[in-house]
Parts: structure tokens; sequence; C-alpha cells
């Protein structure tokens, strides 16, 4: 059977949205910091463009989508991508979908330096990200997506990853902000966004590149692309008035750095599900994720931790909420382009073992990631340090870590 022409287009043009999102997430995070750590910020982003990609290619695909050893890691047939040009998986060429997944690799511990913004030594970032990316997304990702994992032979639901992507960013984060520690004179200082027409303008491209993202995951131009496309709306529509509504009554003003935080964490939510829920209850599960997300932030605020930007706030709360929510309202379906159903069926269909393995991956994901970040962080501080020096971090970062300034004058 030769690739469908119509699938392999999609998924080339999902894949490109998916890479946008990279430099979106980069204006994002970068107008959420002080303007002397601008462009060490959009470094983070844009350093694992590269970096991962170029692991991805040696060995992490192979890890990640390789034949299961014992559900727990792919082999190394793949290594290099060694024999899959001209192969074909499903309807659209391998290559296609290495070339998909990669993005997804790539985004993930970009994700994380929300976390650790503004305090970490670059050559530990860029050491970081090589070790987590084989040591906790290659192993999660097989083990819920890959025929053969575990969490997937178990019946996990993860249609776009909520908890491969999500949740091990978000708990790993939230790991990295304890073990680098606070920045200087926080909670005292509060620094506030030195740019938030940037940080909005990253919102926006995330939610069109968001499309790509979860919609790309079906795999296929059919009638799953086209369900999961619309959940993606209505959940960053949902988590948009979510978080908004509760700022409104908190705090007596919208405003529009919660607006572009509520629709992120009304994507990060609708991730999982997007593929195996209705419409209304996309706008549910976004909206539920909203005020989830913004009563995650203050209680940041509480118990004291520097999660700079709110990578575990946003994708850690967001990723578990989806994640769990899809055990509630999953339904199974046949498509009319389809030869076998789609998803299973959740709480509200009777589906209670659902909800119990979305539980149960959950868990295990998040664990696994916090246990192996703190690991791979206290080995890398150990060899080479992974906060900058008191002095570089006064300056800012992108002076005197990159030699350069984000504005003149």
């Amino acid at each position: 059977m030769r690739p469908d022409t119509g699938d392999t287009a999609w998924l080339l043009c999902s894949t490109a949205l998916v890479l946008l999102m990279t430099p979106a997430l980069a204006l994002f995070y970068g107008g959420l910091v002080r303007r002397k750590n601008v462009l060490s910020t959009i470094m983070h982003s844009m350093a694992a463009i590269p970096v991962v990609s170029v692991v991805w290619l040696v060995i992490g695909y192979s890890l990640a989508f390789g034949p299961s050893v014992h559900g727990i890691i792919g082999g190394l047939d793949f290594a290099f991508l060694n024999g899959l040009v001209g192969e074909q998986r499903g309807t659209v060429p391998t290559l296609a979908f290495v070339a998909f997944q990669a993005m997804f690799a790539v985004i993930t511990p970009a994700l994380i330096s929300g976390g650790f913004a503004e305090r970490m030594k670059f050559v530990a970032y860029l050491a970081f990200i090589v070790g987590w990316s084989l040591l906790v997304y290659a192993p999660v990702a097989h083990w819920v997506w890959a025929e053969g994992g575990w969490l997937f032979s178990m019946g996990a639901l993860d249609f776009a990853g909520g908890t491969v992507i999500h949740v091990t960013a978000g708990v790993s984060a939230l790991v990295c902000a304890l073990v680098v520690g606070k920045r200087l004179k926080y909670p005292v200082e509060r620094p506030l966004p030195h740019n938030l027409t940037m940080t909005m303008l990253g919102a926006g491209l995330l939610w069109f590149g968001w499309f790509g993202f979860n919609a790309g995951s079906a795999l296929a131009s059919g009638h799953l692309a086209a369900v999961a496309f619309l959940n993606t709306h209505m959940g960053a529509a949902g988590g948009a008035l979510g978080w908004v509504i509760v700022e409104w009554r908190h705090g007596g003003k919208p405003t529009a750095l919660g607006v572009a935080s509520g629709l992120v964490a009304g994507l990060v939510a609708i991730t999982p599900a997007a593929g195996f829920v209705a419409p209304w209850a996309a706008l549910v599960i976004g909206i539920v994720s909203g005020a989830a997300c913004f009563g995650a932030v203050l209680v940041k605020y509480r118990l004291g931790y520097d999660d700079t930007l709110d990578a575990f706030g946003v994708h850690g709360v967001g990723g578990v909420v989806g994640a769990l929510l899809t055990g509630v309202f999953a339904e199974a379906h046949t498509y009319s382009d389809a030869t076998a159903p789609v998803g299973a069926d959740g709480l509200i269909k009777g589906g209670f073992k659902q909800l119990g393995v979305q539980a149960v991956t959950t868990v295990v994901a998040a664990a696994y990631a916090g246990l192996a970040t703190w690991v791979l962080l206290r080995a890398i501080d150990r060899f080479i340090g992974v906060r900058v020096a008191e002095g570089d971090e006064r300056e800012g970062l992108d002076t005197s870590l990159h030699g350069e300034e984000g504005y003149a004058g």
C-alpha cells in the first residue's frame, strides 16, 4: 500500500506547526522575565531545537518507538533511523512520523526551563536536556505510546502528550526549581514581566501551533483529526475563561497575562483528551484547568518555592487535570474512515476502570520524572554546577553568559 497523500500532507503540515510552538514558547517565556535575561530565556527554547533533534536522530526515536524490551524501553534497532527510509507507518511514511514526534521531543525539555529561568548555567542546561530526553522523555513515551509499552498495554489514554509531555515536564520543572533554588531576593522581590506584548504574541502562536500538536496526532486527515482540532480550540477557550473568571473575582481585574496563561492551561489539559471526548467536554476540561492552574499559582506564593514562569503550575497541574478528566469524559467511537474503535469509555459512560488507569499512568509518570530529574540534576551539579555565580545573576544572564543584550540603549 502506498502512503496516503492527504494524510501525509496533513502530518507534514502538523509537524511544521509543532515546530513553530518552540519559538512561540521562547516568546511566551521571554516576555515574562526581566529584560536582562530575555535572550538567555529565549535561548533555552531555541537551543533545544538543534540539540534534541540530534539526540532524536541518533538514539531517541529508537528508545521511544523501537521494538519493546519488556515494555520498558525501545531497542536500538532504529538508532540513526536505521532501516526507516522508504518504510511506512499506517498510511504515512515512517519518516514523517519520526519528524512529527521529533517536534514533541524538542519542546518538552524547553517547557521545563520555565522552572529555573534566570539562574541556571547554559552549559548545565545543555547537559540537562540531553540527559532528560534520554532518561525521562524516551522511556515515558515508550510506556504510554509505543505498542508493547506497559502503560499502553494497560489501556492508558494520552492522545497527544498530556502525561508524556506536560506531566513529566511540569513535575521536572518543580524539581528543578527546588534543586536550583530561588532567585536572589525572592520572594521579597517578585520581578514583573518586562514585555507582556511579547508574551501575548507567544500565547497566540502557541494556540495556532497546538492545532498541529493535537489534530496532527490523529496521523490522518479525517474525522479524528477534525474532532481533535475542534476540541483543541474549545479547550483553549475554556481555559482562558476559567482562569480569568477566577482571577477577576479574586483580584478585581481581568489581566492580559491571565488570558495568556489560561488559554495555555486549557491547551495543556485538552491535549490528552483531544481525540477522545466530545466538544462540550473539551470546554469543561478547559474551564476546570484554567481555574485549577490559577489556584496552583497562588499556592506557589504561599509555599514559597520559585517556579519562575509557572511551568509546574500550568503544565504540571494542567497535565494532571487533563489526564484524569480524560478518564471521566472519554467515549469510544468508531468513525467511518477508521477500521477500529478509537479511545475507551470513561467514567460518565460507565468506564470506572479507565479513570483508574489514567490515575496510575499520571502517578507513575510524575513520580518517575521527578526522581530521574533529581538524580540527573545532582549529577550535573557535582561535575559542572547548575547555578550561575551570584554576580552573574545580578548582572543578568544575557551579558554574563552570552555576551549580548536583548535591547540596545
